[in-house]
Order: structure tokens, then C-alpha cells, then sequence
């Protein structure tokens, strides 16, 4: 039966709950088990947090507030070092980032197991632009699964995603 009432007064129904079936957790396969989401916009995904301005900025700075602001920094040094075109700048740029990052007490040491960082310093001796990729995907993960979930619970992602949401309404 169509409802009338519901055109005329502008009431919208509930949205649709879909499940969604989770098969891999921590790339174990376990037995499906269900969740439930609505049809409402996901949280961004971490590769929208490293790609969009807005929240990267607001990211990087809750990483500042988790004294962890080095995982950030060392994974966009990464995405700069991919472009050098010189093996010159390849080079010293791959001995800047082992220095600053990589080496035990580095200034801003990031969490790597010590045959990534032996793997790395051995790569310093002919680097390529594949050399910090194990240690980048790392950061990476440990990003995704810790950082980013504490972030999106924030109260800087809460109210950049209020904000946003405001300004459709201005």
C-alpha cells in the first residue's frame, strides 16, 4: 500500500540494514560471521586520509597528539622518495630517510622489526626506489589497524565531519 503521508510530509523511511559477511580477520579465515551497516556513508578509509588534504592535516595532527606523528611523516617521505628521478638525490635521500627514521635512536625512530632495518641498511649500498617499501607498508598497516580506527572516534575527526556536513546546509 502506497503512503501518502509520507511524500506530503517529507518523512523519510528508516534506511535499509544490509548485512555484510566478514570472512578474513588479521588475514586468518575464520567462519562468516555477521555485521550490520547501513546504507550511510562509511568512515573515510585510510587511503582517503593520506589522499585528501582536510584529513590528513587533521590526522597528522592526532598522531601529533598520540606522539606518533613519525608514522605519518616517514610514509609521505616514502611517497616523495618514489619520485626521484636521480640516483644522485636517490641516494642521499635513502641515507636522510634510514638517518632519520630508520637507524636504532634515530631521532624520529619508527616501529620496525630489526630485519626490515637490516634489509634496509644492506639497500643503502645500491638504493632503489623499492628500498623502504617493506618498512612503508608496515607504517602503513600499523596506521590502519591501530591509528586510524582511535582516530576516527576522535573529537578532531568528529568535528571535521560535523563541520563538512554543516556546510551542505549553509
Amino acid at each position: 500500500m502506497f503512503r501518502i503521508d509520507i511524500v506530503l510530509n517529507g518523512r523519510r523511511q528508516k534506511k535499509d540494514i544490509q548485512p555484510r559477511t566478514v570472512q578474513n580477520i588479521n588475514d586468518e579465515t575464520y567462519p562468516s560471521k555477521i555485521s550490520w551497516q547501513t546504507d550511510d556513508k562509511l568512515h573515510p578509509t585510510m587511503e582517503t586520509l593520506l589522499h585528501d588534504k582536510k584529513y590528513l592535516a587533521a590526522f597528522r595532527s592526532f598522531l601529533q597528539s598520540e606522539f606518533s606523528e613519525e608514522n605519518i611523516d616517514f610514509w609521505l617521505a616514502c611517497e616523495d622518495f618514489r619520485w626521484t628521478t636521480s640516483q644522485e638525490d636517490l641516494r642521499w635521500k635513502a641515507e636522510g630517510l634510514y638517518q632519520e627514521f630508520i637507524q636504532p635512536s634515530a631521532c624520529r625512530e619508527i616501529n620496525v622489526d630489526h630485519h626490515i632495518r637490516e634489509r634496509i641498511k644492506k639497500s643503502l649500498e645500491k638504493p632503489s626506489h623499492s628500498c623502504f617499501d617493506e618498512a612503508q607498508k608496515h607504517v602503513y598497516l600499523l596506521m590502519e589497524r591501530d591509528s586510524c580506527p582511535r582516530f576516527l572516534q576522535s573529537d578532531a575527526y568528529l568535528s571535521l565531519k560535523h563541520k563538512s556536513k554543516s556546510l551542505w546546509y549553509i
